[in-house]
């Protein structure tokens, strides 16, 4: 913290001020390395993630490093996950906060792995980023998640499903045609898909994301921001993309009924956003209190904990054909 404050200032170059940004990298002895040189470079691994995710600093672990022997074995194993139906993906409905009713589910993506246990994308991901694992890991992604959407048919609701794209998937110009081939193998509609996108996988190359996401919007499916607020874009900037809906960063909505920075940053994203003409929906609900408030905000959705955790596909149906709580939207798209 001492060091990034000190490096905040403007530095001062032939009378001209230059703004810097820090990112750190910390690697600890013995934890991470044996030695000086190796910890030096796994300083610099940390450093370079801290940049990738534009955060001010980050803590080295193994699954970080490209070189790393755990990573290469983890890539080893996650080529034969796919193959042997170790992948699972988890369900989490969103609420439509003004009538009550469930309008989607958001898949997430889950690792069984046979000694390790459950593993969650933050683990596997970055490695599958580096590799030509991606495309292989988005198809089955697609094809699991329009496959839960039909099955949800059972259910007298119609569901848009949501699933994440990494920052590779983005930019592969053949994106949109994979989702055209999986909607069509499915059968699902386009408008019942939604793909959710963070802010930093725009950053990156914003004339090719918008590219390919204006390709996906011809076809009618929904494109999200996900963990708005986090990065670098604006409402600005996304007004000039092909975008229908954001997503608050959960950190934003957890903090709100005792930070009122927070608060204020939930209010304006939900105004704005509704100015743009953009659908808003608010991750990490986890209390009635924090429901009722962004209720009084006139949040269009909830996601989170105080309604249901992710859980596996089947017992999100049998949730969804005995809660209660929560109505079923019977109408269609």
């Amino acid at each position: 913290k001492r060091l990034q404050d000190s490096l905040e200032p403007p530095f001062l170059i032939e009378g001209i001020p230059i703004a810097m940004e820090a990112c750190i990298g910390v690697a600890l002895l013995p934890e991470h390395a044996a030695d000086a040189d190796a910890l030096l470079q796994r300083a610099d691994v940390a450093m370079y993630y801290a940049k990738q995710v534009a955060a001010d600093y980050a803590v080295y672990a193994a699954h970080l490093d490209p070189h790393s022997r755990e990573r290469l074995r983890l890539l080893a194993e996650l080529r034969d996950a796919i193959q042997l139906d170790q992948l699972v993906l988890h369900y989490q409905p969103k609420v439509e906060i003004k009538s009550g009713r469930i309008g989607g589910v958001e898949a997430l993506m889950r690792w069984q792995h046979p000694q390790r246990g459950l593993l969650y994308p933050d683990i596997f991901i970055p490695t599958a980023e580096n590799t030509g694992l991606m495309n292989p890991l988005t198809q089955w992604l697609l094809r699991d998640a329009l496959h839960f959407q039909r099955t949800a048919d059972t259910v007298p609701v119609r569901l848009r499903v949501s699933v994440n794209l990494s920052a590779r998937s983005l930019h592969d110009a053949h994106l949109p045609h994979l989702v055209e081939n999986a909607l069509v193998s499915s059968g699902v509609s386009p408008r019942q898909l939604v793909l959710e996108i963070t802010e930093s996988a725009i950053i990156h190359d914003p004339e090719g994301a918008r590219a390919v996401l204006t390709d996906l919007s011809r076809m009618g499916v929904w494109i999200s921001i996900d963990d708005f607020g986090t990065g670098y874009t604006s409402l600005a900037n996304i007004r000039r993309l092909p975008v229908n809906e954001i997503k608050i960063d959960k950190s934003f909505v957890l903090g709100m009924l005792r930070d009122r920075s927070d608060e204020m940053i939930v209010r304006s994203v939900i105004e704005l956003g509704h100015n743009l003409g953009l659908h808003v929906v608010a991750e990490g609900v986890e209390t009635q209190d924090v429901y009722d408030a962004l209720a009084a905000f006139g949040c269009d959705e909830a996601q989170g904990d105080h309604i249901q955790r992710p859980v596996p596909g089947d017992r999100l149906l049998e949730w969804m054909r005995t809660t209660p709580i929560w109505k079923l939207d019977p109408g269609g798209f």
